[in-house]
């Protein structure tokens, strides 16, 4: 099983986000893994813990906006997200989302596959964390459409 429908990994994305920004990632209640790979109209997407940490997942509306497919995500530097001159700003925000349990009201650049730069507007960037109080990442939401 994937990530993409994998109901332990929802819950600790949809558990983390309720628990730290204080409301619901999701719009309504009862919507699944699979609404929020496949339809949801907004971008989700996550990182390991790891010393360059790596996505781990990229719902579809992510995949749309960066370019990538969930191949071609999944297992990549999440820092390759950015262009390198918009790495130091994408750090000082993963170190407050670290420090912080989360940050809104994101906006910065990104860069997708193709080379093309699109704004990121409305962000919200969440640690992972556990029932136990595990770090188990770093997840990040925007609005998208195609």
């Amino acid at each position: 099983m994937s990530l993409a429908d994998d109901p332990r990994f929802f819950a600790l994305l949809t558990g983390s986000f309720l628990r730290l920004v204080g409301r619901p990632l999701l719009p309504e209640p009862g919507l699944g893994p699979g609404w929020l790979y496949a339809q949801a109209p907004f971008a989700v997407l996550s990182h390991d813990t790891g010393a360059d940490p790596r996505f781990v997942y990229a719902n579809r509306a992510a995949q749309q906006a960066f370019g990538y497919t969930w191949d071609e995500f999944v297992g990549m530097p999440s820092r390759l997200s950015a262009e390198a001159p918009e790495r130091a700003e994408r750090q000082r925000l993963l170190d407050a989302v670290a420090r912080d349990g989360f940050v809104s009201d994101y906006a910065g650049i990104r860069v997708a596959k193709d080379g093309r730069r699109f704004p990121v507007i409305e962000g919200i960037v969440w640690q992972l964390v556990d029932e136990d109080g595990g770090v188990r990442g770093q997840a990040a939401t925007f609005p998208f459409t195609s």
